[in-house]
C-alpha cells in the first residue's frame, strides 16, 4: 500500500510539473502601451492620457527600447492622477524581450525618477516615500537602481 501511494504521488508530481513551470513565466505583452490605456478605458467613462504618459526609452542597457508608464499622467473622470496618494504615483516598468513582446519587470509607488548616467551606465534615480526605505522620517527616499536584463538591482538607497 505504502509503495503504491509513493507511484501514485510521483505520477501526479509529473503531471503538474509542466504547469508549475508554466506558472512561473511572466506575463508577456505584446504592446503594454495599449494594456495600460485599455485599463484605463474599462475604469473610467472619459479618460485622457498626458502627453508622458507613456515613456518608450532603452532601461537596461540591451539596445532595445522599453517602456515605463506614469499614472500621474492619467485624468480619469476629470480627476488627474487618480490612483495617487501621499506616497507618491504608481509606475509600471516594462522591459522588451527578444522573444518578442514585453515583461513588466517592476511597478513601483514613486514621487518621481530620472534616468541618467553614473559611472558610464544607465541607472534610475527613484525617489519616493520614506516608508520604501525603511525610514519614519519625512525626508523623501532616494534610491539608485541599475536595470539589467528583467532584474531591478539596488546600487544605493539613503
Amino acid at each position: 500500500m505504502k509503495k503504491l501511494l509513493i507511484i501514485v504521488a510521483q505520477a501526479l508530481v509529473l503531471m503538474f510539473a509542466p504547469t508549475l513551470a508554466f506558472a512561473q513565466q511572466p506575463q508577456r505583452f505584446s504592446d503594454p502601451e495599449i494594456y495600460e490605456k485599455d485599463y484605463f478605458r474599462k475604469e473610467c467613462k472619459t479618460v485622457d492620457f498626458g502627453p508622458v504618459f507613456i515613456k518608450r526609452f532603452d532601461i537596461n542597457n540591451d539596445g532595445m527600447l522599453d517602456l515605463v508608464s506614469n499614472q500621474s499622467e492619467v485624468t480619469c473622470d476629470g480627476v488627474r492622477g487618480p490612483r495617487c496618494a501621499s506616497e507618491g504615483c504608481r509606475y509600471n516598468f516594462y522591459v522588451q524581450i527578444k522573444e518578442g513582446g514585453y515583461v513588466m519587470v517592476a511597478t513601483a509607488q514613486l514621487y518621481h525618477y530620472d534616468f541618467v548616467q553614473y559611472f558610464g551606465n544607465m541607472v534610475f534615480e527613484l525617489t519616493m516615500h520614506p516608508r520604501f526605505c525603511g525610514r519614519t522620517d519625512a525626508a523623501p527616499c532616494e534610491m539608485r537602481v541599475r536595470v539589467r536584463g528583467l532584474d531591478f538591482n539596488i546600487l544605493s538607497k539613503k
